[in-house]
């Protein structure tokens, strides 16, 4: 099967950043499904592991986003037919969706819903899950919930689903950070109450609104103390970047919670409870599929080839990207 890999951690501009090369059709284990891959997304953890992979023996492959059809199952597989449209984020452990097979552990997969394309489809499952982790699983939030949600970089992927499933199942209201007009009018396409400049001084924007009981951090490093001050006494902070070194000591004093979010826990450990990551899935498609939940994919690339990743992968670096970009094949 055709592949884009990596051999080692180049500059994205360098010529050999990508591999395009050949691998043999994985061999699919008893409780994987072997997918043909139709699109994919592009994410954070695809630059972070090109970054710091380093020379590779064999050809890397990345890609945690994917949706396609089964071509063949494992013994073990339940739920799944061969020819069902499915969609999932993959295993960081096992090799990647950037290419035209894919075994996947069918736990952590669902069909896809049924009223996207493959290409919006692949936009949703790695943020999804994110969101869904952070909001349900960390937070604990039920529809009862209620007080403020601030989410720290609101245009994001996961942001951007963050902003959507508060505003689905909670009675939070839902403030959102952006500092271009692209990206304020996109947080407000996805539901947020309000929004404020994450470039300008947070407390005084957040006192408008008494602060905030709950929030969502894409960009933590650096505004730990600003981040606590916006925050109300026994509040909870989910953060999903990796500070190098995280000052917690900002947070004792308001005995905040404080989270970091990985959502390749469950299929990195195998963890008893590895299938609610399918089950996330599921339910995402049914609010996609009765309107409650928009597509989050804003540009679109095409073709499993170098170029089209290096393209795709220059855009994810800016840091500018709203919502999410995706790949077809």
């Amino acid at each position: 099967m055709k592949i884009i890999a990596i051999t080692d951690s180049l500059p994205i501009e360098e010529e050999n950043a990508f591999l395009e090369t050949s691998a043999p059709r994985p061999t699919i284990g008893t409780k994987d499904l072997l997918v043909k891959i139709n699109a994919v997304s592009i994410n954070p953890v695809d630059i972070k592991v090109r970054a710091s992979a380093g020379s590779q023996e064999e050809p890397k492959i990345l890609g945690w986003d994917a949706a396609g059809i089964i071509e063949d199952m494992g013994p073990e597989v339940e739920g799944f037919s061969i020819g069902d449209s499915v969609y999932y984020s993959g295993d960081l452990t096992r090799p990647g969706s950037n290419a035209e097979y894919q075994a996947v552990d069918y736990r952590i997969v669902a069909k896809k819903p049924s009223s996207l394309d493959f290409e919006d489809a692949a936009a949703l499952p790695l943020t999804a899950i994110t969101a869904w982790e952070t909001l349900f699983d960390h937070m604990k939030l039920t529809k009862d919930s209620t007080g403020n949600l601030f989410v720290n970089g609101g245009a994001g992927g996961v942001g951007s689903m963050i902003i959507q499933l508060a505003k689905a199942k909670t009675s939070l209201t839902v403030i959102a950070s952006a500092s271009r007009e692209e990206s304020r009018e996109w947080c407000k396409k996805m539901g947020a109450d309000y929004i404020v400049d994450h470039n300008q001084e947070l407390a005084s924007q957040l006192s408008e609104f008494n602060g905030a009981d709950y929030v969502f951090s894409a960009y933590t490093t650096g505004k730990e103390q600003e981040l606590a001050e916006v925050m109300h006494p026994q509040g909870h902070l989910v953060l999903i970047d990796d500070p190098e070194s995280l000052n917690i000591g900002a947070f004792k004093p308001k005995s905040i919670t404080v989270t970091p979010e990985f959502m390749f826990t469950r299929s990195m450990f195998e963890t008893e409870d590895m299938d609610y990551q399918g089950k996330i899935l599921k339910e995402v498609a049914i609010l996609v599929d009765n309107g409650t939940i928009k597509c989050t994919a804003t540009e679109y690339f095409s073709g499993l080839k170098v170029d089209t990743f290096r393209q795709a992968h220059q855009r994810v670096e800016t840091s500018h990207v709203v919502g999410k970009v995706v790949i077809s094949y």
